[in-house]
Formats: structure tokens, sequence, C-alpha cells
């Protein structure tokens, strides 16, 4: 769903939305390094976020410290050696684990050409696995936060006179506590939360809020005369979508976690087409014949992913690797680096799945896989009643 479709859905519903950890960190770094270059900390503080929103924030913890400036005789900083920021994360009226958490900024001048260096403070988790979109050893703070951040102190670098060059320390008051209710120990990412976000705002979707707005995307394409419609995970895969196909807004349906939701009405509601996408592990989740994709729903099946790469030829010895991966995403890059397609091979199986769910429909589907960069990863032919007439078969 677009933007404006999701402000729709949460006027219609009353739900308010919230702000992403991510946001509430940029916020914080965006205070704290102004106060950094001026002395005074901007109480409320505000950002603008990926899709042009300009939140204000009211800082809860504000301090500056004392000490060596790197730049100084440039005319960049104040002398001060640190300064913090706090925000207390409001998560509206999504269910959110860390609604109420304490995100704090410390922000530190580096000496010119350091660039920005972010790290992990109490309570934000380190990476100690392969597989997830950061590297081992990185703190956990997710690629688009970490480009929002420096957004921010590039423009109160250029409104003040800085340099840029920080460290970008983000810590998360209990946030080791708050973590063990997450899969961050799991995954491999220890010691606290993760920093994340892609948008900068938690959307408060029920779950039949979500399900009745894919009902009505369906029909709105419907209605529209479109025939080719896509169901996708995210914002990156809508991206990916519109891409190679070329569709029309109307015809991306925000299936987040509900693949069953999509193909469920789809099959009462027929269109010619149907493209799913989505990141390769979630729809692995589907080839495995789970319909709610949801990480507290379904699980990647390492074991599932080992037995169909024996499939494409992999040996026993990438199997046993495949089925101990830390994540999805690992296991795939496994068979990439032996010449395994894994990824067309979870794509087919998917739409097998789908269109097994389906039940004969007058519905063509295909598959497509995209990593976290959103760069396709599995392709599967277009298969179903119809498929040979339509484009793309």
């Amino acid at each position: 769903m677009s933007s404006g479709g999701r402000a729709a859905q949460l006027k219609h519903t009353g739900l308010r939305p919230g702000w992403t950890t991510g946001a509430c960190a940029t916020a914080a770094t965006t205070a704290a390094y102004t106060a950094l270059l001026t002395g005074e900390f901007p109480d409320p503080v505000t950002i603008t976020l990926p899709k042009g929103q300009t939140p204000s924030f009211a800082l809860a913890v504000e301090s500056l410290d004392a000490g060596t400036d790197p730049n100084a005789g440039t005319g960049a900083g104040t002398g001060a050696g640190s300064a913090t920021a706090g925000v207390v994360k409001d998560a509206g009226d999504d269910p959110d684990v860390t609604h109420g958490a304490l995100i704090r900024s410390t922000v530190r001048l580096l000496p010119a050409g350091s660039g920005v260096v972010f790290r992990a403070g109490p309570g934000v988790g380190t990476v100690t696995l392969p597989g997830l979109p950061l590297e081992v050893g990185e703190p956990a703070i997710n690629p688009v936060p970490r480009q929002l951040m420096r957004e921010h102190v590039a423009e109160v670098a250029a409104r003040h006179g800085g340099t840029g060059d920080v460290e970008i320390t983000v810590s998360v008051d209990n946030g080791a506590e708050i973590a063990r209710s997450t899969w961050n120990p799991r995954i491999g990412i220890l010691g606290g939360l993760s920093i994340l976000g892609t948008t900068g705002v938690v959307v408060p979707y029920s779950c039949s809020a979500w399900i009745d707005s894919i009902r009505r995307g369906v029909d709105v394409a419907r209605a529209g005369g479109l025939t080719h419609v896509a169901g996708c995970t995210g914002s990156t895969s809508e991206r990916t979508v519109t891409e190679l196909y070329e569709l029309p807004e109307i015809a991306l349906l925000d299936m987040g976690d509900f693949a069953g939701a999509v193909l469920k009405y789809v099959r009462r509601h027929p269109v010619d087409r149907l493209t799913l996408c989505g990141g390769f592990a979630k729809l692995s989740k589907l080839a495995a014949g789970h319909l709610d994709l949801h990480s507290a729903r379904s699980q990647v099946d390492k074991g599932f992913l080992a037995a169909l790469a024996r499939t494409g030829g992999a040996s026993e010895a990438l199997a046993a690797e495949i089925a101990a991966a830390n994540t999805g995403l690992a296991a795939l890059r496994l068979c990439e680096a032996a010449g395994v397609p894994l990824g067309d091979l979870v794509a087919a199986r998917a739409r097998d799945e789908a269109l097994a769910v389906l039940r004969g429909a007058p519905v063509a589907v295909d598959v497509i896989c995209i990593d976290r960069a959103g760069t396709v990863v599995g392709r599967s032919a277009l298969a179903g009643p119809g498929a040979g007439d339509l484009p793309g078969a």
C-alpha cells in the first residue's frame, strides 16, 4: 500500500502511528551534534524522514561534556568532547516491545576526514554471525538508519560550520533485557536491540485491518481493469516489481507477511496474473508451505532449504552447511558460491505452493526473490491457467 493508502487506513481505523528506533536515534544524533557545534540543544528537534515527513521529538536527556575538540582551530566545535541526547520512543498504537524505551545518542567529534563512525552503546546489539545486512562485529544499526543519521549530520555540519566527522554511539536503556523478547539472540545479534526502520514510521496494523487492506487493493485493481497485480512484502519488493513490470501503484498489494490472505482472496476474485515478490527468507517460508510469513509464526527451515538445494545439485557437504547456516540469506550465499541455484528453486517451489492454494482459479503466478538491497536472487517461470498466453511466459 502507498503512504497515502496507509494514511487512509490509519484514519479509517483511528490507529495512531509511531516512530521507529532509527528515527529516534536520528533525532537524538541531530540534537547532540547541534549542541557540540553550538553549545545549545534544539528541543524539540525536527528531522526529515525518507518519505518527507518532518516529525519533532522532545528531548528526555541532554548532556554536554567538556573535553578536547580534535577540530580546535578550524572553527568547528565548541571545545566539548561529546554530547548526549535522548528520545523516548513512541510506537503509537503498535504493540511494539520498544515502546517507551529511551534511545540515546552520544556524538563525539573526530579529526577532519574521519567520516561518520557508528558504535554500539549499552543496550544496542552487535552482529556476531554472517548472513545479516551488516558485517560481523558491526553495531546492529541497520543501513537505512545509518544513512538517515549521516544525512542529518551533514545538514547540521553545513548549517553550523562543522566538518561532519563524528563518532555516533547509540544506546538503549534496558535494551539488552528488551532484546530477550526478540529474535536477535537466535540470529547472532548479541547484547541488545537493533536500530531499525526503513521509513521512520511505525504503522500500527491489526491483522484484520491489514488483510482487509489487501482485499480492497485487489478490488481496486480489478475495478481499474488491471490484469496483473503484485503481492509485495515491503517497499523494496514494490520497487523491484515496478522496475521489472512498470506496474501502476494500484497494482501493488501491500502483502506484508500475509501471503495466504492474498492468495485466498485472489482465488475468489481472480486476475490474469499474480506476481509475488519478497525477500528470499520470507518466500522460502511460502515454499515450505507457510502462508503467514511473520517471524513470530513461521521460521526459515534450513533443513528444507538443504533438501531443496540437493535437487539443484548440492553436495552432501554443502547441504550440511546449509542446514547449519545462521540465516536464510547465509544459506543462499553458500549456494551462490557453489553455483547451486537455490534462489530459483525457492521461487519455483513458492510458485507451486501458491498455485496449490489458488486451486485451479484462472490465475497465472510467478515469484521473484530478492535480497535486502533489492537485487533479484531467484525467479520462477510463469505458470498456471492461461500462462502461455501472457507476456513473460
